[in-house]
């Protein structure tokens, strides 16, 4: 048996107990990865961490500690409420926000996990708040940055239309923008619908004393750390009294711009102007911002280290540490040779794509796209496959795929969910990237290679 094969199976294995006795993901694979790297690819350690994926690590802790104490001051309920009034209380339109803003954002040259680490944990806050499945907003935010990910001036349409232009191969990058904004477009509206977001356009318009605060709504400060409490604000006195005086002089004004609310929107401005205008690392970014505030206000960030999704960041990291050393072993690399070598090419081009998805779902969406387009290029030189049909479909199927909790974006979704079942959210967001996995890159391989577009 080859070692690529060994190395295939393994993962296999892992994801078997890692699903039939609830041991986390990321442990399985970080002992994996030691097996398969000692005993199959004969790497030394050094060798077996090459593929840790640090700057996610650092991403991960950093905007998740930054967005928690943004949750413990409430700058994350002020945001909620200045976001019903931009919609006069229409909660239905939120995600659709999401989508836009963060489309936008990678539009005009955001990295896609940059913008999903700068909306995210806003959007999900707001679900969280207004009953919103965490699901719906998740895929909102992620298809939102892959809709807008390859305009011409965007990070992934300059990658791709410079790789195309390397090798020589008929380009539209106009199409490429369109294809993947359409299709990230069609599945959002496909989760609105199938995840409540009807429901929400039948409830109607929030009432505006609801959305400016008028109602109590409770300070996250006093939830506790794991976020499974109700997060109610102690009722201090009314013990003393018997009656009910209460608990709402307790209960802090969430539409009020407090010093540390102040501080903490300035801080997460700061986090999008050093990402998008001067090309800072998002990860280091946020850390800093965050470590600035907890020395500012200690007495709201004193959880915030303890909210950090650890479990999240064992899990992703061991994961892609695994995908790495498959890298390293040329696994990645042999599949993808084996189906170029295919005499069809129609059924080359759909299992292209398809290894394009399965790979992306766990490692980069941009070294897939430089690894797979370059091995297209012998049967596009036939002629009998469109190459800018071809180059949309593979692109858009590397892409589409970052739903999934192992990769950057769904990672980052997973780690900003507050007040979930994070086993249940990560198991939702694993069948949810394995539908789009198994389905989107026949559909987008039907429509723009079948016809042969360009």
């Amino acid at each position: 048996m080859s070692p690529e094969l060994i190395s295939i199976l393994v993962l296999v294995v892992v994801f078997v107990i890692a699903t039939t006795r609830s041991v986390n993901m990321g442990a399985l694979a970080f002992a994996a990865a030691f097996a398969v790297g000692e005993l199959v690819a004969d790497l030394d350690a050094d060798g077996i961490f090459a593929g840790f994926p640090g700057d996610l690590f650092v991403v991960l802790v950093g905007v998740t500690y930054l967005f928690a104490i943004a949750r413990a001051n409430g700058t994350t309920d002020w945001l909620v409420h200045a976001s019903i009034r931009l919609v006069r209380g229409r909660v239905a339109l939120i995600p659709w926000v999401m989508f836009a803003l963060t489309g936008a954002l990678t539009a005009i040259g955001a990295v896609s996990p940059a913008a999903v680490a700068i909306v995210a944990p806003i959007a999900l806050s707001f679900a969280a708040r207004y009953g919103i499945s965490p699901l719906l907003m998740g895929a909102m935010v992620v298809h939102g940055a892959q809709g807008g990910g390859f305009s011409p001036i965007s990070i992934y349409g300059t990658i791709v239309n410079g790789i195309v232009e390397r090798e020589h191969l008929p380009g539209n990058a106009v199409f490429l923008f369109l294809a993947s904004l359409i299709v990230n477009l069609v599945i959002a509206g496909v989760m609105f619908v199938l995840f409540g977001g009807l429901k929400l356009w039948a409830q109607g318009a929030v009432p505006l004393d609801e959305a400016h605060g008028a109602t109590g709504t409770p300070d996250r400060r006093d939830a506790p750390a794991d976020g499974t409490g109700t997060g109610t604000a102690p009722s201090s006195g009314t013990a003393r009294s018997g009656t009910a005086v209460a608990a709402r002089p307790e209960t802090p004004d969430t539409t009020r711009l407090t010093p540390a609310r102040v501080a903490t929107l300035t801080a997460l401005v700061a986090l999008v102007v050093a990402v998008l205008v001067f090309d800072l690392d998002a990860g280091l970014t946020s850390i800093t911002l965050a470590v600035i505030l907890s020395a500012a206000w200690p007495q709201d960030s004193r959880t915030a280290v303890g909210q950090i999704a650890w479990t999240t960041v064992l899990l992703i990291c061991g994961v892609l540490t695994y995908v790495g050393v498959l890298d390293q072993m040329g696994t990645i690399k042999w599949a993808g040779e084996g189906v170029g070598g295919i005499g069809v090419p129609l059924l080359a081009a759909v299992l292209l794509c398809y290894i394009g998805a399965i790979v992306s779902a766990f490692a980069s969406s941009v070294g897939i796209m430089g690894a797979l387009i370059p091995l297209a290029v012998p049967f596009l030189a036939q002629g009998e496959i469109g190459a800018v049909g071809m180059v949309a479909a593979l692109a858009v199927s590397a892409t589409v795929v970052d739903v999934s909790p192992f990769s950057t974006n769904g990672a980052l979704v997973l780690a900003a969910a507050p007040d979930v079942d994070r086993e249940r959210f990560f198991r939702q967001l694993m069948i949810y990237g394995g539908i789009v996995v198994a389905v989107v890159p026949a559909v987008v391989w039907l429509v723009m290679v079948v016809p042969g577009f360009g």
